[in-house]
């Protein structure tokens, strides 16, 4: 069949889906619409901003299915978040498909594709996890544990799954017991050389994927095909990532890597009868060496390796070369030899390739350094930990430019992707040089101060902000409590305490709020709940989705909490018109990850604090205000507690990165605004 050649427009084809969908078009989703589609045509990558309720979905998906069909081919959208993929598959795909299959020809086709560790492994599921002798007992039908009764529940899930999806299973498990019966990519026999590769639900979702026309995917498979040696991914010439704004923590996180001494020894045992008990058991005595050295360190950035480690950790990789050569190549055996082979390579990498990476982290000078080091554990806690080394990149922009920008037109978006005001901060963030587009600043804005960067030529791109459809400067107040004094390390400051309950009295309680920290979420929750009326929960009292819906359900519900939180809340109408933040929300500065992004910087002669702390701080701050107007006709307070929003130098650069409300500095002036709102709300 020849080629069609009478292909709708994109903007033809968007009207036709919102007409079909009965939606209404939006000014800010054509103008995306068309932006995508002009990237498409010129592979110049597209970064959007697009404001909750501008339909960005439609906007992206619309443009993206057209090429997939007229190209046949396979364009892959990545989202950070499991809702929104579940969003995508279970409602806008599905309409759109229908909607799209007259204008196109032919109906759309669109996958799921998630990492091999989210699908139930039929191997692992007979053979059993070979690495603790105990695990023998979860196969018990007469276990009596709860692991055992999860296991055994995940057997009988085999007969009703369609796809081995965790994500199906309800209610869920733990992930222990998810771990007996799945495998890592490492650790999988291939489907060529597994004795039920036909039937393997990961093999059958990629095979899916590869003949489907959207593959919608998130953030950590896209970092990992970017970062292994094999593919992951179907082939594509075309990837657009929502929720771009968390991109570059999702690809660090995939990109950090842990050494343990049970690691060690786990691997040590994998090794089993495979080889002369003299190598393994020369691995078995370095994780001994290791977990000695690790219990007397304090926990911490290690900005330089201790010499107990420059030790122990050469012995670890030594062991572990020793054993991987000593374990040999593949060959012709049996199909438990080779799991049993598989499995202790797959481990024995990883233990070996980390000790690598940590002893070659401290090869450069500060300004040149690659990846920071550091120790986790807390023995002393109620719930200790064993003590674990990481390292993460100090940067992913060199891995993101040339692993997905330099091989795949792009388009990246979110509603928070001017921080300060231009989109050159998160620019830098993904490996994209600056300059690509500006948008006009606020008042204010201090983003003459962000670190120098190599005026180089990059890949191409453009920014676009299309605005929002909400009137923030009508609907919306910005209340900065700049009167307060600053926040300290002690706790909310009295001050502080009374001037949230007078403005959650105001409120009528409609409050959401936004801690830097679990203990002052705690210590707000506890004072309000002696001071006020009305309800107030705490996350921690309950499973987080449950105190939304009860928050929602209550206008007079109060809701306190954390980083979840300032995400991950959609709670449209009355029950929320008054958003808290107590503090601006800069990392902590134990963190080893950010402190060392900052020292680097610094290093090389720019201004460190605003590069990474202010950046991520503007980044949350205006994720956690953006709560307050999830529909049009939403209304309500943003107040921020803490005066340096409103009195420091680097205030305009946050400011700048916010919504654009209508600010005050009153209290009374927000108190009466509330008061007002409260009156008017439904009963």
């Amino acid at each position: 069949m020849p080629a069609r050649t009478d292909f709708p427009g994109v903007l033809e084809l968007l009207t036709h889906a919102v007409e079909s969908v009965g939606g209404a078009e939006r000014p800010g989703q054509v103008k995306m619409a068309d932006a995508v589609g002009h990237a498409i045509r010129t592979g110049e990558h597209l970064a959007v901003q697009a404001g909750t309720g501008t339909g960005k979905s439609l906007a992206y998906l619309v443009p993206a299915i057209r090429h997939a069909v007229e190209k046949d081919t396979t364009v892959v959208v990545s989202t950070a978040t499991i809702a929104l993929q579940r969003q995508l598959v279970d409602r806008d795909l599905p309409r759109l498909a229908k909607a799209l299959k007259k204008p196109l020809g032919r109906e759309p086709t669109f996958a799921i594709l998630k990492g091999r560790r989210n699908y139930l492994c039929l191997h692992r599921l007979d053979t059993g996890p070979a690495d603790e002798p105990e695990d023998a007992q979860l196969f018990d039908p007469f276990a009596v544990s709860r692991l055992g009764k999860e296991v055994t529940r995940l057997h009988e899930w085999t007969s009703d799954t369609e796809t081995g999806d965790r994500d199906e299973l309800v209610p869920g498990v733990s992930d222990q017991a998810w771990r007996q019966v799945s495998v890592t990519a490492r650790e999988c026999l291939g489907a060529a050389k597994c004795p039920v590769g036909t039937d393997c639900f990961a093999e059958r979702a990629r095979a899916e994927a590869g003949r489907a026309d959207v593959v919608v995917t998130n953030h950590a498979l896209l970092a990992i095909d970017a970062l292994q040696g094999y593919q992951v991914l179907p082939d594509h010439d075309l990837v657009i990532i929502d929720e771009a704004h968390d991109l570059v923590d999702r690809v660090t996180s995939v990109a950090t890597g842990e050494l343990t001494s049970a690691m060690v020894s786990a691997a040590a045992r994998r090794c089993g009868k495979l080889m002369d008990a003299g190598i393994a058991d020369r691995l078995l005595e370095s994780s001994d060496g290791l977990a000695l050295i690790l219990d007397d360190i304090p926990a911490g950035r290690l900005d330089t390796l201790p010499k107990p480690l420059q030790g122990a950790i050469p012995a670890v990789r030594d062991a572990a070369k020793e054993c991987l050569t000593a374990l040999g190549s593949d060959r012709k055996e049996d199909v438990g030899e080779a799991t049993a082979r598989k499995l202790a390579r797959s481990l024995l990498e990883e233990v070996h390739d980390t000790a690598v990476r940590l002893l070659d982290a401290y090869d450069e000078d500060l300004a040149h350094q690659r990846d920071v080091v550091w120790l986790t554990g807390d023995k002393y806690s109620a719930n200790p930990r064993p003590p674990a080394l990481k390292v993460a990149p100090l940067g992913v922009a060199g891995l993101l430019r040339e692993r997905v920008f330099n091989q795949h037109t792009t388009v990246l978006t979110s509603a928070t992707l001017t921080l300060g005001g231009e989109f050159d901060t998160m620019a830098r963030q993904w490996g994209l040089p600056p300059g690509g587009a500006r948008v006009t600043k606020a008042p204010g804005t201090a983003t003459d101060k962000e670190a120098p960067s190599d005026e180089d030529t990059g890949p191409k791109w453009t920014g676009l902000d299309v605005g929002s459809p909400f009137d923030h400067r009508r609907n919306g107040i910005l209340y900065l409590a700049k009167h307060l004094p600053p926040p300290g390390r002690d706790g909310l400051a009295e001050s502080t305490m009374d001037e949230l309950a007078e403005l959650v009295e105001a409120a009528g309680g409609r409050t959401l709020g936004l801690f830097s920290s679990m203990r002052a979420a705690k210590q707000a929750a506890e004072a309000m709940r002696e001071r006020l009326d009305h309800p107030i929960l705490c996350q921690g009292d309950d499973a987080t989705p449950l105190l939304v819906k009860q928050f929602s359900a209550d206008p007079r519900t109060c809701l306190f909490g954390t980083l979840t939180l300032w995400q991950g809340v959609d709670v449209p109408g009355p029950s929320l018109q008054l958003v808290v933040v107590d503090r601006i929300p800069f990392p902590r500065p134990d963190d080893p990850v950010s402190s060392a992004r900052q020292r680097a910087v610094e290093a090389r002669g720019g201004n460190g604090f605003l590069t990474v702390a202010a950046t991520h701080a503007a980044l949350l701050l205006a994720q956690g205000t953006g709560r307050l107007h999830r529909s049009v006709t939403d209304r309500g307070v943003v107040a921020v507690l803490d005066s340096r929003l409103a009195t420091a130098r680097y205030g305009g650069f946050l400011r700048a990165s916010l919504p654009p409300f209508w600010p005050t500095t009153d209290p009374q002036v927000a108190r009466d605004a509330l008061k007002r709102l409260d009156a008017a709300a439904p009963a």
